[in-house]
C-alpha cells in the first residue's frame, strides 16, 4: 500500500491575489528528502501563487483579510498575504 508523506509551501504575496508576486517564502518537506532553511534561496520557487497551483501545490490557507486600523494604514507589520500550499508525495 502506497504512503504519502505532505510537502508544505508558504508563499507571502504582494497582495491577496494568488496571481500576484511573491515576495516571500519557506518550504518544508515531510518526505525527508530536501532540508530547506531560511534564505537557502535568493529567487523564490514561484513567480506568484498560480505558478506554484500550475506544478500541483494545493491551496490549504488563504489569508484573512484585516483592514488596517484608522492611523495606521501606512505602518509595517507581519506580512499579511500568507497563502499555505501543500502536496502529497508517494514514498518508495
Amino acid at each position: 500500500m502506497a504512503q504519502f508523506r505532505q510537502k508544505v509551501l508558504v508563499l507571502y504575496l504582494a497582495n491577496s491575489a494568488l496571481d500576484s508576486a511573491v515576495k516571500g517564502w519557506t518550504m518544508y518537506d515531510g518526505t525527508g528528502q530536501e532540508a530547506h532553511t531560511t534564505g537557502d534561496s535568493a529567487e523564490p520557487p514561484y513567480p506568484t501563487g498560480v505558478d506554484a497551483l500550475k506544478d500541483g501545490w494545493r491551496v490549504i490557507q488563504f489569508p484573512q483579510l484585516i483592514p488596517p486600523y484608522p492611523g495606521l494604514e501606512y505602518t509595517t507589520s507581519f506580512q499579511k498575504y500568507e497563502f499555505v500550499f501543500e502536496k502529497l508525495e508517494e514514498m518508495s
